[in-house]
Order: structure tokens, then sequence, then C-alpha cells
């Protein structure tokens, strides 16, 4: 299925193809077409699948949402010279045909609106950081406009009680869910509040991954090689395919953690000893801190700074 805003477009297994309104009048046309041992796949378009993913989901359908990337990289190696959404929902049929699917479990309600709460709060911190280098920028000129100062101060102001507002009622979610967790996550030296609920939120308690390397790719921060023969040998350097967010508030985390935590002061000062970047030691940081969460959330326990692995010969 390839989905837009205002319609989405169907192609079966058997080649027929169909196009549908994207709202609730048009999810009951197109499941009557179908019958529960039918598999719909989708690429995630934005917003716009959610409502037709949960519908799906709740009347009962198997439903896989695919990486837009992937399904991508797929129509590209078919070498189609055709791009419509006729033509595009035929193709994602045929990937979805060829590759090996898992099914999409969707969120709780409360976990949407901690989502929600996120993306908000992501978009309100970028204009606040607006408001301020403006607020800055009027406060330097030699007379500086008294009622666009004002109108500024009062709009940060606003945003600021907003913004805390929002705070308070994800902390409040990810207590009442997550509240052991959550306590157990700040006790990491380096990890601050903020941090431990984005942790919590986006990797849904961290039951969405069965292992830290996982985690750390949906960070975006494993290396990605670039080598042919003996010509070309590319700088290695972080995939940053992943969530944007979690690996900037990482980044600023690890240099805190470069202070108070000690596994990770002795890292970061290993690598930097080896003649390595500054920055590729603080990468590492952020790396040792996503496995420490992971372990302290898979294990039950608190943070130890005196642990040490039983894997770790003596």
């Amino acid at each position: 299925m390839d989905i837009s805003q205002k319609v989405f477009d169907v192609t079966d297994s058997d080649g027929n193809y169909y196009q549908f309104k994207n709202n609730e009048l048009g999810f009951k046309k197109f499941s009557k077409l179908l019958d529960f041992n039918s598999y719909c796949v989708m690429e995630a378009t934005g917003y716009y699948h959610y409502q037709l993913a949960y519908y799906l989901l709740e009347t009962g359908f198997k439903v896989s949402v695919e990486n837009p990337l992937s399904v991508k990289r797929y129509i590209q190696m078919r070498l189609s010279k055709l791009k419509t959404d006729k033509s595009d929902s035929k193709l994602i049929c045929e990937y979805a045909m060829h590759v090996e699917l898992k099914l999409w479990k969707g969120n709780s309600k409360e976990v949407q609106e901690c989502l929600q709460i996120t993306r908000a709060l992501w978009v309100y911190t970028k204009q606040r950081t607006m408001l301020k280098n403006k607020l800055h920028g009027e406060s330097v000129l030699g007379e500086p406009s008294k009622i666009v100062v004002r109108s500024l101060k009062q709009s940060l102001n606003q945003l600021d009680k907003t913004m805390q507002a929002l705070e308070e009622r994800l902390l409040f979610l990810v207590k009442d869910t997550h509240k052991d967790l959550f306590t157990r996550i700040t006790t990491i030296p380096g990890i601050g509040r903020k941090t431990a609920i984005m942790l919590i939120v986006l990797t849904g308690g961290f039951e969405r991954f069965s292992s830290a390397s996982e985690l750390c790719s949906y960070a975006g921060l494993t290396p990605m090689i670039r080598q042919s023969g003996s010509s070309v040998k590319g700088r290695p350097r972080i995939s940053k395919m992943g969530n944007q967010k979690l690996r900037n508030l990482l980044f600023m985390c690890s240099f805190t953690a470069c202070k108070y935590n000690k596994a990770c002061r002795d890292l970061y000062e290993r690598i930097v000893a080896k003649g390595k970047s500054k920055k590729l030691a603080l990468i590492a940081v952020c790396n040792k801190l996503l496995k420490q969460a992971f372990a302290i959330a898979k294990s039950g326990l608190i943070f130890d700074a005196t642990y040490k692995s039983t894997l770790v010969k003596n």
C-alpha cells in the first residue's frame, strides 16, 4: 500500500489495483476486500499511515509497516522508469513477497501520548532557541525596540510554561508505567531525568530491543565502514541512520559521563591516549551509556560502579 494524505493506493497479490480515501469510510471499503488470512504491508509515510495501520490492527488483520528506505532501495534495484502511486503500490506488493516481514504491534494509548509529547517538546525546544537568539540579537542593538523585546520575552515565558506542563505530564506517564525502570536508569552517572524519559519512551521500556547492539543501531551510533580493495579505504563514521533526538541527548550526556562515570571516563581516556579524536571518544562513551542502560533495564539491578562482568577474564 502506498499512502498519502488524502488517499491510499492498494495492489493485491493478483495484481489488482484499488484506490481509497484515507479516512474511516475508505478504511471500511478497503476492509471488505480482505479476509482474515490477508496480510497488509505499507511503508511508514510520516503520520499518514497511522490511522489505517491502527484500524487494520484493531479489526484483526495482520499488518507490517516497513522502513521507507528499505522500500525505496528495493524499487531502485528494479530500475523502474515509472514513478506513480499505482506503480509504487505494485512494487511494495512485490517487496512484501520477497522479504521477511515483521508484524507491526502498534503502541498503547499511553505510549502514543508520550511520543506525541516528545515530538511537541522537540518542536518547542527549537522555537525556544530561536526566540532566545532573536532576543539576544535585539538586546545588542544600540536602541532596541521596547515593544519587540517585550513581545519576545512574553512569547518565551509562555513557551516555558507550555514546555513545563508537557514535561510534567510526560514524567507522570513514564512513572505511572515504568516507575521502577525510570528510578534505576537515573542511577547511571551521566544520564539525567530527561534522557531517562526519552530512553524509556522511544524504546518502549526497552522491550523493542533484544540486544544492546540493536539499541545502538537504533540511535545511529554504530560505525559504517567503507572499504573496497586496497585503494578505497574511507574513514569510519557513525551511520546516523537512527533516532536523531536520542543521539543528540546522549552526546550531551557523554560530557557529564566522562567526569562522573568511571567506566566511561576510562574508555574516553583510553581512546584519546591512542591518538584518536576526542569526538570519536565521546561517541564511544554514548555507546557505553546505552549498553549500561540496556543492562540495567534487562537485569532489574541499579547501577554499580564496582561491578565487573563475569565474561571479562582476570
